[in-house]
């Protein structure tokens, strides 16, 4: 059951041959002080113990549900659940790069369950996208990320729509947080069309069958507790902020960041660095934000443990001040405020194109 060979991290194939390669050797002094410290080797304990703890959380939540019936209280479960939804999607992303265990079908069976079985995401269809996200973060045509959509990351891409698609580009910044209660069906449409139009090659049977487990029993167990118009009130609550909490936990990552040209050579040290934004904060930020706040040495090690990540950050941080590298960090709001300054900057420059 396990995945095809593009599931590998193509950040870590690309890291590993600039390291030997006269243009990687800062990353390969960096990177070889890191494997010294011990903080690439894998943590089963910690997972264990995760994974543990948030199947508990899961299944607490789903019997609360069940036990509560037919009340208007069942909006505080799915605020619960959505929670918890994305803490299993940590998992999952974590399983996508490898970081749970050193066996490669072992990570991948983690990920297909808490993916596909538990939250209703294709992990094979996200693992690909993730990592061209990671082989170029921020730049533009390469990166899945910033591809313009519902909103747009660049004046090209703002510019680049029709007069409708630009008329709402301009005002961008005050529709995304709101956009992102839409996040999860998204996400769950995306999976559904990956698995149905044959865009995965692997364990393609699995996902199928796994996603119509979830969406099945996800459907079933929700209307046959439920009238009809709570189930409803429900489904909206807890996958809109399922998605919004997603949401949150990534825009701080890159966004507001550096955009790179298409054509644009850094190494792969520089690359990364120059994208990506660590959140400042304790073991609580840690916890809600999956170790996603620990974006600038997950993008240079994408298969590090989620809890060595704090232990590498003196270590990089000190590394990137010693070679005149920007290292970036700045608080939870102060990074949405930079995200949303961001799109409002791409949006102002779309409003100064005369309309065509």
């Amino acid at each position: 059951m396990a995945l095809s060979e593009h599931s590998i991290s193509t950040t870590r194939l690309l890291a590993d041959r600039q390291a030997s390669g006269p243009g990687g050797s800062l990353y390969g002094h960096l990177l070889r002080e890191v494997r010294q410290a011990g903080l690439l080797e894998r943590r089963a304990g910690h997972y264990v113990g995760r994974i543990v703890a948030t199947a508990v959380l899961l299944a607490a939540g789903w019997m609360v549900f069940v036990l509560l019936g037919d009340s208007w209280w069942q909006m505080a479960v799915a605020v619960f659940l959505a929670f918890v939804f994305t803490q299993l999607g940590f998992i999952g992303h974590e399983a996508g790069h490898q970081q749970i265990t050193a066996g490669r079908r072992a990570n991948d069976v983690l990920g297909l369950l808490h993916a596909d079985l538990a939250i209703g995401l294709s992990y094979g269809w996200w693992v690909d996208k993730h990592n061209r996200h990671h082989a170029h973060p921020n730049q533009e045509g390469k990166d899945p990320d910033i591809e313009s959509g519902a909103l747009a990351f660049t004046a090209t891409d703002a510019d680049s729509w029709g007069p409708v698609a630009r008329a709402l580009y301009r005002y961008q910044a005050y529709f995304f947080f709101p956009l992102l209660l839409l996040e999860a069906l998204n996400l769950h449409l995306a999976s559904v069309r990956a698995v149905f139009t044959g865009r995965i090659a692997r364990c393609r049977r699995w996902e199928t069958a796994l996603l119509a487990a979830h969406f099945a029993g996800y459907l079933a167990v929700v209307f046959l507790v439920l009238p009809p118009v709570k189930a409803v009130a429900f489904i909206l609550v807890q996958q809109g902020l399922f998605g919004l909490y997603l949401g949150c936990s990534f825009a701080p990552n890159h966004k507001g960041m550096a955009i790179l040209s298409a054509d644009d050579h850094s190494d792969f040290l520089r690359r990364q660095v120059l994208t990506s934004r660590n959140v400042r904060g304790g073991w609580l930020v840690d916890y809600l934000l999956g170790g996603l706040n620990y974006q600038i040495e997950h993008h240079l090690f994408p298969s590090m443990p989620r809890p060595n990540l704090r232990r590498a950050q003196p270590i990089v941080r000190e590394f990137c001040a010693e070679h005149g590298l920007p290292y970036c960090e700045t608080g939870l709001f102060a990074s949405y405020a930079q995200a949303l300054r961001h799109l409002d900057a791409v949006g102002r420059a779309g409003r100064s194109t005369p309309p065509t």
